[in-house]
């Protein structure tokens, strides 16, 4: 039986659909893309994500047509397609100001780029409707713009731009101007979208939490170069440094000095009169070696005693505590003035808090609750 498991990047095999090829791009003196090599492949939600200034919208930018690389090769289905103005290219951008016309209706807006391409009236009202339907719009077709919500404006725009059936969507920042409630629902809608029409869609974000929620890869960004290419769970579960693991959600990161052990084993010096931390780590670390150990506070359990047999445990005491309705993290101080965070679930309705702010508590976590990082 045929695995559905969708990893064409693990098939030595598989072309990808883009393909940049050491690719620089400077403005005057300053290198916003530094010798950047990348694959995405078909049917993927590929996300680029980092700080504002990382080069994740120069990238998208030269993916569209609007920016030319000043070294390397851009590929889109085997052509390079630097040379290629934007308008000949098989690829849509969808802006995050959505850019709909204010006097079109959404129905005329979503037909826009097929009367341009002078397609026959028949193929436009088949197709019209077709992403009608996808998008949940029928309703709303004889609407302006400014008669729609918000999150139905952005479905507008992600009509309008698969309407000529692209071979690659990009969307720059979509959900930037939705309210958090409706930012979750809508990513949960372009996934479902994506994964209908088999389109690939390239999306540029600032926010962790959509990238990881919405991609089937996601590329890290920082200064122009990719830090980690991975699946969101690799990202979260083994960043490659200390940057992606700072950057992606919620982490500790303790800093020390290795001794290997047996079996990948470590020991980490990490703070004067302090028992020696374990961790274990299929990359080799020499002795005396500066370590980065990063933990998430998920990882961290708290507890009033000394948990019996915990190969990790310090104790410091209650410094602050956030309140996010099923999660509950703790800020514990350690004697060294570090602080260490550790995240509890609320799985029923509380009364009373275990620990409050004060309190002296223990923190332990697993050899393997930690990642080691060189840096």
């Amino acid at each position: 039986m045929q695995s559905t498991v969708f990893t064409p990047w693990e098939d030595p095999d598989a072309k990808p659909l883009i393909r940049f090829q050491n690719v620089t791009k400077r403005f005057g003196t300053f290198t916003a893309i530094d010798d950047l090599s990348l694959d995405i492949y078909e049917r993927e939600f590929f996300a680029l994500l980092g700080p504002s200034g990382c080069g994740k919208t120069t990238m998208m930018r030269m993916l569209g047509g609007f920016e030319t690389p000043t070294e390397g090769r851009i590929e889109l289905a085997g052509k390079d397609i630097v040379g290629v103005p934007p308008n000949k290219r098989a690829v849509n951008m969808m802006f995050q100001s959505y850019a709909l016309f204010p006097h079109l209706s959404v129905w005329d807006n979503i037909a826009f780029g097929l009367r341009r391409d002078k397609r026959p009236k028949a193929e436009i009202e088949a197709r019209v409707a077709e992403m009608l339907k996808l998008t949940r719009l029928e309703k709303f077709a004889g609407r302006k713009p400014h008669q729609i919500s918000g999150g139905q404006r952005q479905r507008v725009a992600l009509a309008r731009s698969l309407a000529k059936a692209p071979k690659l969507l990009l969307l720059d920042e979509p959900l930037g101007a939705l309210d958090a409630k409706l930012r979750q629902d809508t990513q949960f809608e372009l996934m479902d979208i994506q994964e209908k029409t088999g389109t690939t869609f390239v999306i540029v974000t600032h926010d962790q939490e959509e990238a990881m929620t919405v991609a089937s890869r996601v590329a890290v960004m920082d200064e122009g170069k990719l830090i980690q290419v991975a699946t969101p769970d690799r990202i979260y579960e083994s960043p490659a440094n200390v940057y992606v693991a700072d950057f992606i959600g919620d982490v500790n990161i303790i800093e020390g000095r290795a001794t290997p052990g047996e079996d990948d084993t470590y020991a980490i010096d990490w703070a004067e009169g302090e028992v020696p931390l374990q961790a274990t780590s299929a990359t080799r670390f020499d002795k005396g070696q500066t370590c980065y150990l990063a933990i998430r506070p998920e990882k961290v359990t708290i507890s009033t005693d000394r948990p019996e047999g915990a190969v990790n445990a310090v104790q410091g005491k209650v410094l602050d505590i956030a309140y996010l309705g099923n999660l509950s993290t703790y800020h514990v101080e350690l004697p060294s003035g570090m602080v260490i965070k550790a995240q509890t679930a609320n799985t029923r309705r509380i009364s009373r808090r275990s620990f409050t702010w004060e309190d002296p508590v223990w923190l332990s976590w697993t050899v393997t609750g930690g990642v080691l990082l060189a840096g």
